[in-house]
């Protein structure tokens, strides 16, 4: 038995605005716009600032890409990494939005196939568009898994630490309080990694080093090698929502995948991008 009354017992609303017992402005979809938006602004703060030559059309064809690859590569990404048979069971299940489930390295997927065919469209190296698409992505990442603990989801692991969450939802139905085991709030230790932490750093990359412009694609590869590290952190506080694989949570499993990807970046030889007179200040910084 617990002594509940120690502890924070988690009671938000996932809604901001509730119409019906489904239905309504949930912070979940909110942490999205939010994402979107603040990807929107800081890819045109970079422009204004002579970062990129991208142009306003070619700016929102690129955050219009983008909206599509997170959301469709989530969606399915979560299907695929995590609950594949109900998928097979029932393919039409990936419409049913409400129950949720997004999952970000599926995100990440759809984001890669945004950047080449943006690439494309724009005729800029899609690793230049990756870099600007990482120094933004944390963001996103940050409101997502703040709406999680708001949620009341992907708590973390029993704990006893003082600032332990009991999760009424991460018992059976109708268990006591004093029966429900207090838990690492993990959403909000992956919001400060994947999130601040990253954005911190990405930053970092891209202000104050030359690699946006003469290396394009590291920035890329040094986020997807950092995410991997701090999500593998995360998970070792997160309760596992499903099967392990080769004992590890699906979540670290996958961020080999990542850390993959951007040492590959980091390793693969590239070339400077074209020089052109709005990244003439972006070379001196």
């Amino acid at each position: 038995m617990y002594a509940s009354l120690a502890y924070w017992v988690h009671d938000l609303s996932p809604f901001l605005i509730q119409f019906s017992d489904t239905f309504g402005i949930r912070y979940y979809g909110l942490s999205y716009i939010a994402g979107f938006a603040s990807a929107w602004w800081l890819l045109g703060f970079y422009a204004k600032r002579g970062l990129t030559p991208l142009g306003a059309a070619q700016l929102g064809d690129l955050v219009t890409s983008l909206v599509i690859g997170v959301l469709v590569g989530g969606r399915l990404g979560y299907f695929l990494f995590y609950d594949f048979t109900d998928l097979v069971k029932n393919p039409l299940i990936v419409f049913r939005v409400w129950d949720g489930g997004m999952a970000s390295h599926g995100g990440f997927i759809g984001v890669a196939v945004a950047l080449w065919w943006s690439g494309r469209s724009t005729r800029l190296p899609w690793r230049h568009l990756g870099d600007l698409v990482a120094g933004a992505a944390p963001l996103g990442l940050l409101f997502g898994r703040v709406a999680n603990f708001i949620n009341g989801e992907l708590w973390g692991k029993p704990s006893t630490v003082p600032w332990a969450v009991i999760f009424p939802h991460s018992a059976e139905p109708g268990t006591p309080l004093a029966m429900i085991a207090p838990r690492h709030p993990s959403q909000l230790y992956a919001a400060v990694l994947e999130g601040l932490v990253l954005f911190i750093l990405m930053q970092a990359l891209i202000w104050k080093t030359p690699l946006l412009r003469r290396a394009p694609g590291r920035i890329t590869g040094c986020f997807l090698l950092a995410y991997a590290v701090v999500r593998s952190i995360s998970e070792i506080f997160r309760e596992p929502d499903a099967g392990l694989i080769l004992g590890l949570s699906r979540g670290t499993f996958y961020s080999f995948f990542a850390a993959a990807a951007g040492l590959a970046l980091l390793l693969v030889r590239t070339s400077p991008l074209p020089a052109s007179p709005t990244l003439s200040a972006a070379g001196k910084t």
